[in-house]
């Protein structure tokens, strides 16, 4: 697939480590050195200048392309860019955008434009899913929701029982759940009966709803969910997650240091308890008693101040801390500063943007342990080779179906289990054998 991108960003960068290997890409960006640190680690096209001009996107080959991709910062000009390449292609284009405005007009059909990405909107799913599934370190919703992905680190004190240390066709493994992959230390396990869970272990479960909850045990943290939360920042990022979790039916207060901020948000959004007060106000925690909140979630705009803010409210008793990442490079860092999930906006954005580039049967997309890993949503073709065959007879391809969605029942399968065409399924695969994994399915 030939993929011109708009944007050598951060969003820009992840979508090219992800599909640099399999297709032709072209990145568009009026900064050089951006683009330099792009050219110096992948084999992309390289081009300077405004993707608003025609003579720059067809320097970027259009006439050939497939996906149009726009996701820099400046969202006119992603949409400009992207209705230019409809104009002198029939590539399908994609684009990032945070204006709600944009969003509107494009479901309204008012805006030729194939598909948008809010990273406001995809942040506030992630984010609850996250709630949903507090001792998780990374949790997606799959399936219109009967199926999530979830990570979990086991303790490194963990005793050996009825699950860590025992081979997993012997392992009290809970029901509607599947193991599909170990992450230790530097190796990743696609696992098999024979495998063990061990103290230290990032799992990686594909599960209903009610039984990735019952693996909480596993990390030795409760399986409540989480009903209120504490949001500091209400930029658009933060009112956009507020809204979304009173949508969930959450209890939700949001905390900013501006006036009007604050005083817009209690008008827009009258189930929202909005305070005007500082991030790092020990006596504003103490007097509206912040530490019984059951989480609270960091969206400042800088990465110092939401690990700041993160461990100031640990230590005042709340039980589960989000906070949002701009830098990657933050990401080990609020893991030492105790930080229990870092989120990053970009990130899941490049996910959202990335499965158009994929094969068209895939629903949805989660990258994991920095894209090592994908979880994909796909159809079994009708005519794939390995339909009809028995789970246990499907060639070892660094990959392991979770999960099978028939006749909208969820199948958590067993070896002697028939795979069968049209088959929706969950399957966890080594980022670099994807695309092998699609077309043989």
């Amino acid at each position: 697939m030939n993929i011109i991108v708009l944007g050598a960003g951060h969003v820009g960068h992840a979508l090219v480590e992800a599909l640099h290997d399999e297709h032709d890409v072209a990145v568009i960006d009026a900064d050089p050195q951006r683009l330099a640190a792009l050219t110096g680690r992948f084999d992309v096209v390289a081009v300077e200048g405004d993707g608003t001009r025609q003579h720059i996107v067809r320097k970027a080959g259009v006439e050939a392309a497939d996906l149009f991709i726009g996701c820099s910062s400046r969202e006119e000009a992603n949409l400009v860019a992207a209705m230019l390449v409809k104009r002198l292609s029939k590539a399908q284009t994609i684009i990032r955008s945070t204006s709600s405005a944009y969003i509107d007009a494009w479901r309204e059909n008012e805006l030729d434009i194939d598909f948008m990405v809010s990273p406001e909107l995809e942040t506030a799913n992630a984010i609850s899913a996250q709630l949903g599934i507090p001792a998780a370190r990374h949790t997606d919703v799959f399936a219109e929701g009967k199926v999530q992905i979830v990570e979990f680190d086991v303790p490194a004190d963990a005793p050996d029982g009825s699950l860590v240390g025992r081979e997993l066709r012997r392992a009290e493994v809970p029901s509607n759940s599947k193991v599909v992959g170990l992450i230790r230390g530097a190796s990743a396990i696609v696992p098999r009966g024979d495998e063990r869970i061990l103290a230290g272990d990032r799992v990686v479960v594909v599960a209903s709803p009610d039984s990735a909850r019952a693996w909480c045990r596993v990390a030795g943290r409760p399986d409540e969910r989480i009903d209120d939360v504490v949001i500091f920042g209400a930029g658009s990022m933060g009112t956009t997650i507020a809204r979304s979790l009173v949508e969930r039916g959450l209890r939700v207060r949001l905390v900013d240091s501006q006036r009007e901020r604050v005083r817009e948000v209690a008008e827009a959004m009258p189930e929202v308890r909005a305070f005007h007060a500082h991030a790092f106000d020990p006596e504003f925690f103490e007097r509206e008693r912040m530490g019984r909140m059951g989480a609270a979630v960091y969206c400042l705009n800088d990465d110092a101040r939401n690990l700041y803010g993160a461990i100031l409210a640990k230590g005042h008793g709340v039980g589960l801390t989000i906070a949002l990442v701009h830098d990657h490079a933050s990401i080990e860092v609020y893991e030492r500063g105790g930080v229990d999930v870092a989120i990053n906006p970009r990130q899941v954005t490049a996910e959202e943007m990335v499965r158009f580039a994929h094969d068209p049967r895939i629903r949805q997309i989660a990258m994991l342990d920095d894209d090592r890993f994908e979880v994909l949503d796909l159809t079994v073709r009708r005519e794939s080779a390995l339909a009809g065959k028995r789970f246990k007879e499907l060639p070892a391809t660094g990959s392991l179906i979770g999960a099978v969605i028939r006749d909208d029942d969820v199948l958590f399968p067993h070896g002697s289990d028939v795979l069968r065409a049209g088959d929706r399924i969950i399957i966890f695969v080594e980022a670099r054998r994807a695309s092998a994994v699609e077309k043989a399915l």
